[in-house]
Parts: structure tokens; sequence; C-alpha cells
């Protein structure tokens, strides 16, 4: 009997090799045109380079390996001291360090040219396919300028910190470090988005009042990244919710009590702690005017609510690649899985569902970039939280789906596919949920409605070139005639907004095969499924548009 020959059961084939050692910049033709559209061409080369990294077999490991080994806490030293200190693996800090060398937490304050929110979110995007984890601390960095203009001392003495091309991460008080990172803490067990209930207490040290002292005393439910350097905290005071600056450390050295109970236990997001926290006494410095405290964090938030939408659109797009590099590779019942008509049905779909994702996301950069302008300005304070809710909400089951197409393997935890999915219900939970970002687009509209006129006015540039376009503009302008009932209305509403906006872009930008299928799709019929495309769509032109390779 030969042992060798019963040791070989059978030959390894049919299978797809990795995706891994590509440029994920110069693979993806629809995210480069947007970057040159939307005002960023200076910076193709830097991103380009950026997109050779964030595709190495070596980077994409890192995200694996983030997210295979947790953080985790110890609360107090062998001796008995309270630390509240948080391990991580070694390869979250290289993703922190990438991140912050290549300027996503802070490139556009630090160089406000034209195009830099949407260099930034190119980059952004492109990271976030390598591990999405690691992008809460960078994106409440980032965030956290724009909260701090409301106190031009704290800025003065922590910004260039906060905006340092850098990574610190010791455990040591901010005037010993050389780049700082920021997180927040908003809700508390009895309120969740409804921060108004926090019960959180300050209590002025000397005379109160904007960039001075204060103790803190009460409990947060869920503070992510609770390792940074400092917080942005709400709590209330004799006027009401108001907004504060919590360092890790009190100004004479010794550790500020922000003490960590525990880590949530997460099924997704894992790379990332998030955790339960009591402040019992912990010193902070008023943000911004007392009592005001909703109107200083929301700059934060509103920045936090696009980079939820720009990890979103970057799941779609990870997940769409890998499914079609798995079918470009597998072949059944005769032929390439990308050859079949039903198939490619599927595939053109994912795809579709990802290039629109990724150009509202540019598309809001560049209204970013231009703040001054009342147009973009306005745009930006409607189109924001549409597509937080449209995109985000999208992504789970487009997720599911790539899942599906990659079968059994991707199933397993050690296909990236599993960490996808298990990453996509995040973004549409955190930063608030479906139901909140509708309800702000109504109270956008109600507070100031030129809003809805500039909505109207960036979805007409397609005016007149897709008779399905035109129809549901039509229907949108009837639904917000009628007043009745428009909270109820909010999700109707928001959607055919989404769906608007989006076909409008790609009907401007993408090419007759992209967007009259999306058109065709999505706006002529109800959305069910992905792979439900009505006939005549071009499926492997739009194919070809999505491939990474």
């Amino acid at each position: 009997m030969n042992n060798q020959f019963y040791a070989e059961t059978h030959e390894v084939k049919n299978v797809p090799p990795l995706l891994e050692n590509y440029n994920s910049f110069t693979s993806d033709l629809a995210l480069q045109e947007a970057l040159k559209r939307e005002g960023a061409d200076w910076a193709t080369a830097d991103v380009e380079r950026f997109g050779q990294l964030c595709g190495s077999a070596e980077h994409l490991a890192l995200g694996a390996q983030a997210n295979a080994n947790k953080p985790t806490l110890s609360t107090h030293d062998r001796f008995g001291h309270r630390v509240d200190l948080i391990d991580y693996h070694p390869a979250y800090h290289r993703l922190m360090q990438t991140s912050c060398e290549h300027g996503l937490h802070s490139s556009p304050w630090c160089d406000p040219k034209p195009g830099a929110h949407v260099a930034r979110a190119a980059k952004y995007y492109l990271h976030t396919q390598v591990e999405a984890g690691h992008g809460c601390p960078v994106t409440m960095t980032f965030a956290a300028i724009p909260a701090l203009r409301h106190q031009p001392n704290l800025l003065h003495d922590y910004g260039d910190k906060i905006m340092a091309s850098g990574y610190d991460p010791r455990n040591i008080p901010a005037h010993e470090k050389s780049a700082l990172t920021i997180g927040m803490a908003m809700t508390e067990k009895q309120g969740g988005s409804d921060v108004r209930q926090n019960t959180t207490r300050a209590f002025p040290i000397g005379q109160g009042g904007p960039g001075q002292a204060y103790e803190l005393l009460g409990h947060k439910w869920f503070v992510s990244a609770p390792m940074s350097d400092a917080f942005l905290v709400l709590a209330q005071t004799e006027h009401g919710l108001s907004c504060f600056f919590v360092p890790r450390w009190r100004p004479d050295g010794s550790k500020n009590p922000m003490q960590i109970q525990q880590l949530k236990n997460k099924m997704g997001n894992v790379s990332n702690a998030s955790s339960e926290v009591e402040l019992r006494g912990a010193h902070g410095y008023m943000v911004g005017e007392e009592g005001r405290g909703v109107r200083t964090i929301i700059e934060m938030v509103a920045a936090t609510r696009y980079d939820c939408l720009i990890g979103s659109s970057a799941g779609m797009r990870q997940a769409t690649v890998q499914a079609i590099h798995h079918c470009d590779h597998r072949a059944a019942f005769g032929a390439t899985l990308t050859q079949q008509p039903l198939m490619q049905n599927l595939l053109a779909d994912l795809a579709l569902e990802s290039e629109a994702a990724m150009v509202f996301m540019m598309r809001m950069a560049r209204a970013m970039d231009h703040h001054d302008d009342e147009q973009e300005r306005l745009l930006a304070r409607i189109a924001t939280p549409i597509g937080k809710y449209w995109i985000c909400k999208r992504a789970p089951q487009h997720a599911y789906e790539a899942m599906e197409i990659i079968g059994g393997t991707g199933v397993m935890e050690t296909h990236i596919m599993a960490r996808l999915y298990r990453e996509a219900p995040i973004n549409a939970i955190w930063e608030g949920s479906g139901n909140v970002q509708c309800l702000d687009i109504l109270r956008a509209i109600d507070k100031e409605p030129a809003v809805l006129e500039a909505y109207f006015s960036e979805v007409a540039h397609a005016k007149g070139q897709n008779t399905h376009l035109d129809r549901l503009v039509g229907e949108l302008k009837a639904a917000f005639a009628d007043a009745d009932a428009l909270p109820y209305r909010a999700r109707q509403l928001a959607d055919r907004m989404a769906l608007a906006l989006q076909a409008s872009l790609l009907i401007q930008h993408a090419p007759n095969a992209v967007a009259d299928a999306f058109c065709e799709s999505r706006l002529s019929r109800q959305v069910w499924n992905y792979g439900g495309m009505p006939r005549g769509v071009a499926c492997v032109d739009v194919i070809n548009r999505g491939r990474a390779e």
C-alpha cells in the first residue's frame, strides 16, 4: 500500500486567491473621478500612494490582527492603585499611527485649502476598507476641533497637539505628549439619544463659566476609545446641559477620576474599546456657553455623523470588490460566476449601491470644503443626516448579499466578509439612529427652511435627464407641501430624498450604464432585495467599473 498516495486526498483548485497587493485607489475608477471632480485633483499622487499601502497584504493583515485580538482592561495595578488602562494589540497602534501620520484626524484643519475635506474623505474611505474600528478615535479627534472653536483658550492650549501629524499612545499627561487623541462622552443609561435626560452634574471649582474649571460627578453609558487623552462631555449645571473638556490627567499630574467600569462586549467594531465610565469628581473645563452644551457638541456630532457615512460607504466598496473578485475566480456549472446572468444581476446591483454611496459621500466633502458658501452650507446641513440615515442603513443587507455570494468561506472569521458583516450595522446606530436622523432632517427644515430649497436646487442639476427622477422629485415636493403627519412619514421622505440625490449625482457624473441602471432599478419601482434589477441593465459594464483589479 502506498501511504503517500492515500495522504493526498484532493487537489485544491477553483478557489479564488486572496485579494491583496493591489492599489485600492487606482483600481477604483469612480473614486478617482470623484477626487478630481470635487476639487482635490492636487491630492491624486498622495492618495495613490496611500491606496497602494491600503491594498498591501501587510496592511490588510493589520486589520485582521486588530480584530482577532480584543482590547483588554485593567482597572487597577498589582498594588491596588486605580489605573484604568486598556491594552491594544500592536496592529491597532500601527493602524492609528498610519491614520494620524496621513492626516485623517486633522488635515482639513491644518491646511484648510479647497479640496482638503475631499482628499481627507478619499483617504479615510480607503483606510476604513482595511479596518473600521480604529476609525472611531480618529473621527472623534477630527471632530473635536469644530467644537473647541467655541472655547478659544482651550483650542490654543490643546489644538496643536490634537492636530499634530503623529500618534502618541502613551498614558501620560497631555503636556508631556507630542500628539493627542480626543473622545466623546454623551450617552447615559436613562436617556440614550435624548441627552437632555442626562444626570451627570458639573460643579464650578471657582467662578465658573466658559473656559473655567469644574468637577464632574456622574456616569456615562457608552464611551468609545476611553484611552483618549481628553473627552468632550455633557453635564448639567444650574443653568442647564453644558459641554466640558475633560483630560485623562489633572493639572497637578495626578490621574483624573474618570473611571472605566467595564468594556462593552460588542458584536462589531471589535478592535476599538468602548466602555462604561463613572466620573467621580473628574476635573474639566467648560466649553462654550453654559447651558448650551448641545449646541456646542453638535459641531462634533455633525462631523462624526459624516464619518459614519464614509465608513458605511467604505464597507460597501470592500464588500463589492470581494464579491466580484470571488466571482472572477470561481467557476460553477461550466462558467465563471461573473459570466452567469443571474450573478451579473446581483453583482451589478451591489456595485451600483457602492458607487451611489461614494458619490454622495464625496459630494458632501465638497460642501464641507465650501462651508462659507451659503448654498453649500445649507446642503451639508440637510444632506448629511439624509446620507447618514440611508447609506448606513443600506450597508448591512449589502454586506450580507456579498457574504452569500462568497458562500461558506465568507461566513468564516478567517475571511474579511465576516468582519464586514459584523461591522455593517454599527454606523446606523452610532451617532444617532435612523429615526434620530430622519427627525433631524425635519428639524433642519423647520429651523431653516432654506435647507430644503438647497436640496431641491442640488437635485435639479439633473432635471430633464431622466423621467424616473423627474417624477420622484415632483412627488417629493408634493409630499413636503402636505404638512400632515410629517414626523410619522419621516422615513419615507428620507428614503426618497436619498435616492433622488444619489440619482442626480450619478446622472451628472457616472457613465450612462451606471446612471440608467440606478434610476431604473431604484426609482421606477419599490426597492426590494439586491439582484432583482429589471431587464436591459448593462450589468457587465457596471461590474467592470466596480472591479478592484
